[in-house]
This record gives C-alpha cells, structure tokens and sequence, in this order.
C-alpha cells in the first residue's frame, strides 16, 4: 500500500474532483491517495465522489481555507 498526494490548490470545481478520479485510476486497491485542494465545494464533491465510486474519505480537514481528503482505493 503506498500513498500519493495530488495538489489541486486554485483549480475550482469540478477539477479537483475529476483530477482525483484520474488519479485513482493509475492506483492500486488499498493505496491511499491524499488531495489537497483550496475550492470550499470540494467539502460536498468528495464525500459525494466516494460514496457514487466505492471509495472510503478516510478524513476531510479544513484549515485557513485549505482542505485536505484522505481517500483509500477500494481493492
């Protein structure tokens, strides 16, 4: 299992998304994949975004308007 970090800081909606959707594709099950994003609508995109793919959001944390998503791969 190995993690990887994907910065999406400036890119607005749906961007961040679609980027970690890319992102997962090159991944393998169990890998943790940790985005880092500044657009205040990827709160609501990534939990959206894990439960429609199967993916786990591990943790969502905001801080001075810089959020970040640990999402596990699912197998």
């Amino acid at each position: 299992m190995n993690t990887h970090t994907l910065d999406t800081s400036g890119l607005n909606c749906p961007l961040p998304v679609l980027k970690a959707k890319k992102a997962i594709k090159e991944l393998r099950g169990g890998d943790t994949l940790v985005v880092i994003a500044t657009d205040p609508a990827s709160y609501i995109d990534f939990g959206h975004f894990c439960h429609v793919s199967g993916h786990s959001l591990i943790s969502k944390t905001e801080e001075e308007g810089i959020f970040t998503y640990v999402i596990s791969v699912k197998p």
